[in-house]
């Protein structure tokens, strides 16, 4: 029997939540180092054990109800809060819940063990990747690009149907759809999510479109023609800034450790990732994810990163970005109810990742943290800023696609699908669809399936990122292996978990969130 005291309350139900999370979070890691039936049916039977917990009825409305009274101790009504929010999302039927659970185990299994086959080999994304940078070959390229999207064909059906589930559970609840309740329980208002991403879209509508037209014409010239398709350019989805066009740091950066390099940019700033490399599981291998990712295993220390790395530039890119996620988990403080010992929100710790990735086309970084020569780096110079603001661009404008496409997806699951992902590409992206082409393209994302309603975090990241990068700039001159950024990420950002709604800490960091600072860093030089 629950207590209706608050702090017997949360203290009984954060006994019985903290365990079942830390054993899910290690069954969900066995899942994905090896995709195999054993480790995938163990995830799934904790996953389901733990939404049951979760969506205990009686105790929301315990909860519920303590929030009603009086509530001197802020950091008690902060976790009461957070109980709210996760009991909420969890009131479903059983029989949705192990519909849901199934379905989403099922198609991230498929993408973690999908390989396409192309010219007979079966490919790794990797593979797929570097035939898109690289390859001269037309007809190559068409073939790699189309085998990136067979998984969407393989899952497609089975997306739809969690798109209808999870949308009659937040009927259920009183809510239009599983979109506009997923944003409640981020407290992330939609009139106002959408009215900074119509900002966003407006600020980069001329820059997007000057840059995107010097990169065609140069890839017009590449391939010798006029018209250019999806598979003309340097990666599946267009979310990547391509070679074409942008200085090429493979060559200067080929030699250097991703974990190393990792480690030393962190330890600059005052936080020691070596505990983390240390548990991380960091090459590619058969039935291993594709994928990368950071997992808190326990909110006390057991911090993980997934990854696939071969040398160059992008997975270089991709270790500073999970490590930016590793080294906020770490530094909150662990004094801090469990509750809380976790990011103020999710698009909180995704800026600090984003700026961390941000450094590989950062001079700075490049010369004083990866130790690359004045003399190399002299030459590109100008080419590396207007690379840092071109993909400013070209990643706001994939992630503008996904957060329109999600909203449309939940308002109606049975629209045609095929057709409205095109539009928005077109919209967003200025990219001319396949001629023909009917196929479910935009299931071959693997946020769509089983991180629904996740793309605005990337894109509020974004935001986030310049304007603590501004301020830091403000404060100390620079951010970028300065012990005084890293205090100021510390002691604003990560010692503060989630003691507070997300909008009062990153006001207190660095002001309102605002487009601002990242417009003005998304400016191209003429």
């Amino acid at each position: 029997m629950l207590s209706e005291q608050p702090h017997r309350l949360v203290t009984s139900l954060t006994e019985r939540w903290q365990p079942l999370e830390a054993e899910f979070h290690e069954v969900y890691w066995d899942s994905q180092v090896s995709a195999n039936p054993e480790s995938e049916r163990r995830r799934a039977e904790i996953e389901l054990e733990l939404r049951r917990l979760k969506g205990d009825a009686e105790a929301l409305e315990i909860v519920k109800g303590a929030l009603e009274g009086t509530i001197h101790d802020d950091l008690l009504r902060r976790q009461l809060e957070v109980l709210r929010l996760s009991l909420t999302g969890n009131q479903m039927t059983e029989a949705q819940r192990v519909q849901l659970v199934e379905l989403s185990s099922a198609v991230e299994t498929d993408f973690a063990a999908y390989r396409p086959q192309v010219e007979g080999r079966r490919l790794s994304d990797n593979e797929i990747d570097d035939i898109l940078r690289d390859s001269n070959d037309e007809r190559l390229r068409r073939s790699a690009w189309e085998a990136s999207k067979e998984v969407g064909g393989v899952v497609a059906d089975r997306v739809r149907e969690m798109a209808r589930a999870r949308n009659e559970f937040a009927r259920d609840l009183g809510y239009a759809d599983y979109y506009r309740m997923s944003l409640d329980l981020q407290e992330l208002p939609e009139d106002w999510l959408f009215g900074v991403l119509d900002e966003l879209e407006s600020l980069t509508d001329e820059p997007f479109a000057r840059w995107k037209e010097e990169l065609d014409g140069s890839l017009q010239a590449r391939f010798g023609t006029t018209t250019l398709y999806p598979w003309h350019y340097a990666d599946p989805f267009f979310q990547q800034l391509p070679p074409d066009g942008a200085p090429n740091l493979d060559g200067v950066l080929a030699d250097r450790a991703a974990g190393d390099l990792a480690i030393r940019t962190f330890e600059l700033w005052g936080v020691d990732l070596a505990d983390v490399m240390a548990a991380s599981d960091l090459f590619p291998r058969e039935e291993k994810s594709q994928h990368a990712f950071c997992i808190d295993v326990d909110r006390a220390g057991d911090v993980r990163i997934l990854a696939n790395v071969v040398p160059g530039e992008r997975w270089i890119e991709v270790m500073l970005h999970e490590s930016g996620h590793a080294a906020y988990d770490i530094s909150i403080d662990h004094n801090l109810p469990y509750l809380l010992r976790r990011p103020a929100h999710t698009f909180v710790t995704e800026a600090i990742a984003l700026m961390s990735g941000r450094l590989v086309k950062n001079q700075g970084w490049l010369e004083r943290v990866a130790g690359v020569g004045g003399d190399k780096l002299a030459p590109i110079t100008g080419q590396l800023k207007n690379a840092s603001s071109a993909q400013k661009n070209l990643f706001a404008r994939w992630g503008l696609v996904m957060v329109h496409f999600e909203r449309a997806f939940y308002s109606d699951p049975e629209s045609d699908l095929d057709a409205k992902w095109w539009e928005l590409v077109q919209r967003f992206q200025l990219v001319t669809p396949p001629p023909g082409r009917r196929a479910p393209d935009w299931a071959a994302k693997i946020h769509v399936a089983v991180a629904p309603v996740y793309y605005q975090n990337y894109l509020l990241g974004e935001l986030l990122a310049s304007q603590l990068e501004k301020t830091c700039e403000r404060e100390f001159g620079d951010f970028v292996g300065l012990r005084e950024a890293g205090n100021l990420l510390e002691e604003r950002v990560f010692r503060r978990g989630a003691s507070a709604r997300w909008d009062s800490i990153v006001e207190d960091a660095c002001g309102p969130l605002s487009a601002e600072d990242f417009a003005a860093g998304a400016r191209l030089n003429r």
